[in-house]
């Protein structure tokens, strides 16, 4: 458990130090935001702005939303994580493969194409709800903005790992209500991240399109998904039968 919990501090410190390395392209990363908006209005999408506007009239939302932003991102993914370690052994590996390669992947969206979250486009009229109601909703507003690549917002991994944890909970959770959860937890995500203005909802289809590249890596690498492998470790005994549990 301790290499684990190492392994996956030790990770995310490199994705983050990696994420932040990633030069402040401010003038593309505005040009992009342009043309994802005005893509998503050709697409009959782009109603953001409504959706930042209305929850943001409503100061208690707003507010909890922020720290929904700041806080839930970390704490169900590394619940989900655990919950995994204890509960289902056999396919922690693989289902922890999926989160590290789609959290790689995501780095090259990050270099490759900068993109500024709605709050910070030119001539926009987003509402910054952070900056607003002076919470601590995200790294990227307020005294923590430089801590963070601001122009960092293609793909969402807000969404990447809520997925994340939404699939992994519905397909291997033995309650119904825990797997409805498991499938609300994301959707909740894309609406706060839409609503705080920290993200487009085409963010959200670059974190998708991240997952999907998780699951191929652990499908290749594993031989099957993870939900199908055996729910422990099979153990083999001292003349050669496998022992221990082998039902999903």
């Amino acid at each position: 458990m301790w290499f684990e919990i190492l392994l996956i501090a030790v990770s995310y410190w490199t994705y983050s130090l990696i994420r932040n390395a990633v030069p402040e392209r401010k003038g593309a990363a505005l040009r992009n935001a342009g043309w994802i908006w005005q893509a998503e209005h050709q697409l009959g999408i782009a109603v953001e702005e409504t959706v930042n506007h209305a929850v943001n009239s409503v100061t208690w939302l707003i507010v909890g939303m922020n720290y929904y932003y700041a806080t839930l991102h970390f704490v169900v993914t590394l619940g989900v994580l655990v919950w995994l370690y204890r509960s289902h052994p056999g396919r922690y590996a693989a289902t922890r493969t999926v989160l590290f390669a789609t959290t790689g992947v995501a780095l090259f969206g990050y270099y490759l194409y900068p993109l500024a979250p709605p709050r910070l486009m030119n001539g926009g009229r987003f509402t910054d709800t952070v900056m607003v109601h002076h919470t601590w909703g995200s790294m990227a507003s307020g005294d923590l903005k430089h801590m963070s690549n601001q122009y960092a917002a293609m793909p969402s991994m807000h969404i990447g790992w809520s997925l994340w944890c939404g699939l992994t909970v519905f397909a291997l959770a033995s309650v119904p209500w825990v797997r409805v959860l498991g499938l609300l937890y994301p959707a909740t995500t894309l609406l706060v991240i839409v609503a705080t203005a920290n993200h487009f909802w085409l963010d959200a289809v670059g974190g998708l399109l991240c997952l999907t590249f998780g699951f191929t890596v652990a499908r290749l690498w594993y031989g099957t998904l993870p939900h199908a492998l055996p729910r422990v470790v099979p153990v083999r005994g001292a003349h050669g039968p496998l022992l221990g549990a082998h039902a999903p």
